[in-house]
């Protein structure tokens, strides 16, 4: 409460503006409007009416919006015209998606808006500090957010300022929309469904600065979308969190193997990534051991057994709740955004990147039996790598052969991860082994597992190691 009044007083400067605004937001009743990332307001700004349009844009950085000045007579609360859209790219979306639905009033806002325009070195930006209430019926959702809106300048001069506040008064992201979590009011929910891996499509003629500011803006939309849920809400569900992890997977892998294609990547993120991502891996570990090995080491005698108590990590939404890590999130949005020119030619250099993995891949899958398991490890995160990279670019390539690639490269990272998941659950039970007769038990069921799950990985190893490259 402290932190939200100073952060009032910051933005309730003498030049200040403040609105009373009141909005109604329109859908069909099986939400058409929603499921196409569009959402349709009308809304009272003082004295005035707006209706306004917004859809999806690029997810992160832009947004479509067309606004309509409505005239209204006294009294009059106006309903939702969709024609006042037409001609118009967010008007084209909201036909195409509401086809011969009705309309309907599905939730509303009543926030009160402390305006503030900003001048910073490089930029203009204007604050919105919106204090109110998402209403659906008798149910509320209380709202206090800080909006940064740039009005001219560029991104990363606005990613500069926003990391001062963030900074100074311990903001984090949330690049949920109102219209999202009103929907999800209306719904009854405060969860939105974990968000996986988008589609991306690369320009045939795309550089390297390019290609990775790209494929970093499609990681970021998986990350943030889960961080969301598991930053600002209580209780999250298993699949929030991995789903997280892989967007951080895939993030990593875009630095590791693009990064070095890209002459203009101003910092090296890929330190902080990898703390962020080593401090939500017991959790997820629990969660994945939790929902397949436990189940059969209980039907295979040890009925009550638990998985032994993980030495306390900070909860995955401390990690994400602090300033480190907004202010990591910051930095990448803007690199995502930026852009810069270069000359080098994308689909040559990736090739060379792709064939460099698969060799290691093949070379460490020719002699599996042999390896010890952190050589093990290290192809099961190669495998990994090869796989998303070779997502990442395959639009760029025939996509018959990329389809056989990656449908022998499927089975060996399941396996590989099958096998991971036994050397997880030996060292947590390895040492309540002495004190604990079912955790004795565990080792030794897992000991014969383990050799069931190398012989598993060299069965499914053998094709990958005949797959045909696609990047030739």
């Amino acid at each position: 409460m402290e932190r939200r009044a100073a952060l009032g007083r910051a933005v309730a400067t003498a030049t200040a503006r403040r609105l009373s605004l009141r909005a109604r937001y329109f859908d069909t009743a099986d939400r058409r409007l929603g499921r196409a990332g569009l959402a349709l307001r009308v809304r009272k700004e003082g004295r005035r009416w707006v209706q306004t349009l917004k859809g999806a844009g690029d997810g992160i950085w832009q947004r479509l919006e067309h606004e309509v000045p409505l005239r209204v007579a006294p009294g009059v609360v106006p309903v939702a015209d969709p024609a006042l859209h037409d001609g118009t790219p967010a008007g084209d979306a909201l036909r195409q998606a509401l086809g011969d639905g009705e309309l309907q009033p599905i939730y509303g806002t009543e926030v009160t808006r402390t305006l503030r325009l900003l001048r910073a070195p490089g930029c203009v930006v204007e604050l919105a500090f919106d204090q109110g209430a998402l209403t659906a019926g008798e149910r509320r959702w209380p709202l206090c957010e800080l909006e940064f809106e740039l009005k001219s300048g560029d991104a990363a001069a606005l990613v500069s300022l926003a990391a001062r506040w963030v900074q100074r008064f311990g903001l984090t992201l949330d690049v949920r929309t109102k219209a999202e979590r009103g929907d999800r009011l209306a719904r009854g929910q405060r969860l939105g469904a974990p968000v996986k891996a988008l589609p991306l499509s690369l320009p045939a003629d795309v550089d390297c600065d390019s290609a990775l500011r790209l494929v970093v803006g499609n990681c970021l939309q998986q990350v943030l979308g889960n961080a969301a849920d598991l930053t600002h809400e209580a209780e999250t569900e298993p699949e929030h969190l991995h789903q997280l992890r892989v967007g951080l997977r895939r993030l990593r892998t875009a630095l590791r193997e693009l990064g070095p294609l890209s002459p203009t990547l101003p910092a090296d993120w890929g330190e902080g990534l990898s703390a962020l991502f080593g401090r939500l891996g017991s959790a997820r570990d629990r969660d994945a051991l939790a929902q397949t090995l436990l189940p059969a080491l209980r039907k295979d005698g040890a009925e009550h057994l638990e998985l032994p108590v993980i030495e306390a990590e900070p909860a995955a939404r401390i990690a994400l709740r602090e300033t480190a890590t907004t202010l990591l999130w910051l930095q990448l949005v803007a690199f995502a955004a930026g852009s810069a020119v270069s000359e080098q030619v994308f689909v040559p250099a990736v090739g060379k990147r792709l064939a460099r993995l698969f060799k290691q891949v093949r070379a460490d899958a020719a002699r599996f039996e042999a390896l010890d398991d952190t050589a093990r490890h290290r192809l099961r995160k190669r495998v990994k790598r090869l796989r998303y990279l070779s997502e990442f670019v395959g639009t760029l390539f025939r996509p018959s052969p990329v389809r056989r690639f990656l449908k022998r490269l499927a089975p060996a990272q399941e396996a590989l991860g099958d096998f991971n998941d036994v050397c997880v659950a030996r060292a947590l039970f390895k040492d309540a082994a002495a004190d604990d007769p079912l955790a004795m038990f565990a080792l030794g069921w897992l000991a014969h597992e383990r050799d069931d799950a190398i012989a598993r990985c060299t069965r499914a190893l053998a094709p990958l190691r005949r797959a045909e490259p696609f990047w030739h």
